[in-house]
């Protein structure tokens, strides 16, 4: 089963991006506007930098840009930025999808991460773009050493109509898991999406119950979970890769969602995540409404980032 999303709307992740494109699109085209030399070229990579691109794609954008620079001496701000603009692109593109194709269902997505960075909510943000996508989809409340979080999804399966299994708080996780999946597999859901606790990604005990449920997942389907979201914070910057590292040394993860994208100037932690973990960015989180969440377009994303 594949999943197609509905395109990701333009106006929204505009204005998420605003502060990003404030930031980074204004200070590089006031660069761009002046002599191009090497002072310039380092304010540049300076720039890059401090929009949380990393250092190793900070200095290859530099380079190019000087590159570009010597080749056409009469290349005018909008070259320079249409130059970028290509590479950036370039090198979302090149992340290797993690996108398995099964016909069983229903497609389980397990959702990781640590408290704080809007997992519940993007589980809800999920499953509503999946019934706005045409599908039928459960929920499960996994998230038991939260009483709110079950609370929370709860009221969310409510107000879309949809299906949840939840457990008592302090039941074990994977049993919950384990009944979610068994239900939707019953109740002919096209996807089960599974809301896991917080965690912090140093707690190794707590790393492992991840895959305590993922083992209860392939009890009542072999080869789930078919996805492994993790929700990242896009204001945390660089800690971000350093959770998501962990994360995945645990639990292979298939792509992120991250969240927090409107409340930024960084919107260079895009690349730096696919550039150095190599897991793809599926969605974005462009606001704290139910359907502010937006499948990812490397082009649209780009675009957005500086005009």
């Amino acid at each position: 089963m594949v999943f197609q999303f509905i395109k990701s709307s333009y106006k929204k992740v505009k204005s998420a991006l605003a502060r990003a494109r404030s930031f980074l699109g204004t200070k590089i085209k006031s660069l761009f506007s002046g002599k191009i030399d090497e002072h310039t070229l380092e304010q540049l990579e300076q720039t890059l930098y401090e929009a949380d691109f990393g250092v190793k794609t900070a200095s290859e954008l530099t380079k190019k840009i000087r590159e570009l620079h010597l080749e056409h001496p009469s290349y005018k701000t909008q070259d320079y930025l249409n130059a970028l603009k290509t590479e950036l692109v370039k090198i979302l593109k090149s992340c290797p999808s993690t996108h398995r194709e099964y016909s069983e269902l229903p497609q389980v997505i397990l959702i990781v991460g640590v408290n704080g960075n809007g997992k519940t909510t993007s589980v809800a943000k999920l499953a509503n773009l999946m019934v706005q996508n045409g599908h039928k989809v459960l929920v499960g409340a996994a998230d038991t050493f939260r009483a709110a979080a079950i609370e929370q999804l709860e009221i969310w399966a409510n107000c879309l109509k949809i299906d949840i299994v939840k457990g008592s708080p302090k039941s074990d996780p994977a049993a919950v898991v384990f009944d979610a999946v068994s239900a939707a597999k019953a109740r002919q859901c096209d996807v089960v999406i599974l809301d896991t606790a917080g965690r912090l990604h140093t707690k190794t005990n707590l790393m492992q119950e991840l895959e305590k449920m993922r083992r209860s997942c392939k009890k009542v389907s072999p080869h789930s979970p078919h996805e492994t979201y993790l929700v990242l914070d896009a204001t945390t910057g660089q800690n971000a890769i350093d959770q998501a590292k962990q994360f995945h040394h645990f639990t292979p993860l298939t792509g992120i969602i991250l969240t927090k994208l409107d409340g930024t100037a960084k919107g260079g932690i895009v690349i730096a995540i696919q550039r150095e973990l190599g897991i793809p960015v599926k969605f974005i989180g462009t606001g704290e409404q139910i359907d502010d969440l937006e499948p990812f377009d490397p082009e649209q994303f780009v675009d957005n980032l500086f005009d």
